[in-house]
């Protein structure tokens, strides 16, 4: 299996069981703002962990925005995160524990990545968006 296919499969975008998502959050790790193009710094997690992501813009539908989590140790492409050319919010749950970073390419967007460590009880709490 191509490593990128594997990583999608460890992850899942997600809604919260009719809890606000402030109610579940885990223990923050780290936190990222910007409105450029960027690698973010490294930080460490265990499986299980989210990305709290937000993006805002005055200019909707010609935005964008492209995250990509990378391996810091090695700099590997590990998978595509989030693409979007709208504002707006959500959860992405991992399965994979690491030391990554956040390689970010960001037109006409500010945004918002908060890193936080889940337990697996928090992670039960979390469910795929239906598509």
């Amino acid at each position: 299996m191509h490593k990128a296919s594997g990583f999608v499969a460890k992850t899942c975008m997600l809604v919260a069981l009719g809890l606000p998502l402030a109610s579940q959050a885990g223990e923050l790790v780290r936190e990222f703002n910007g409105s450029r193009s960027t690698d973010t710094v490294e930080f460490e997690v265990r499986a299980p962990w989210i990305l709290d992501w937000r993006m805002v813009t005055d200019y909707p539908g010609q935005m964008a925005v492209d995250i990509s989590l990378v391996d810091a140790r090695t700099g590997a492409f590990e998978g595509s995160v989030l693409k979007t050319k709208w504002s707006g919010n959500g959860v992405r749950l991992f399965h994979n524990s690491g030391r990554f970073q956040f390689k970010v390419i960001s037109n006409l967007a500010n945004w918002t990545l908060k890193v936080e460590q889940l337990t697996p009880e928090e992670a039960e709490q979390y469910t795929p968006r239906q598509r």
